[in-house]
């Protein structure tokens, strides 16, 4: 599986963005995909995950009610609208696909790393 996330961008507090990741291979479809984020000086840490129907979602807290994960395994794609932007929301954003388990949140369970994409939420 490879994975490459995209959609990053500089935008105002209160803004939205959305983010892809296109996945290839053939365990895509049938993978765990969720979205983790980065922010300077800080370690990796969840966001969101869904499951490989699309029908159960996992979202961490300080993200519920703003951001929406998404998938179309026919695309191939997994999506990430995020709304109501924060400036703590900045960070190298990854999405990962995980073969195994149901709905994980740790970066351990996930088997396969997209190259991370930037957002920046300015105030």
């Amino acid at each position: 599986v490879q994975l490459q996330a995209s959609g990053g961008g500089l935008v105002e507090a209160g803004g939205s963005l959305r983010l892809s990741c296109a996945g290839s291979g053939r365990t895509f479809r049938s993978s765990a995909v969720g979205w983790f984020r980065q922010a300077p000086g800080k370690e990796r840490s969840f966001v969101t995950t869904i499951s490989w129907s699309g029908k159960s979602t996992s979202y961490t807290d300080s993200v519920k009610g703003r951001f929406t994960i998404s998938r179309d395994n026919a695309e191939n794609t997994v999506s990430l609208q995020m709304n109501s932007l924060k400036p703590e929301d900045t960070a190298v954003y990854y999405c990962a696909a995980a073969e195994c388990g149901n709905l994980p949140t740790l970066p351990d369970k996930y088997d396969y790393w997209g190259q991370g994409t930037l957002v920046t939420v300015s105030s």
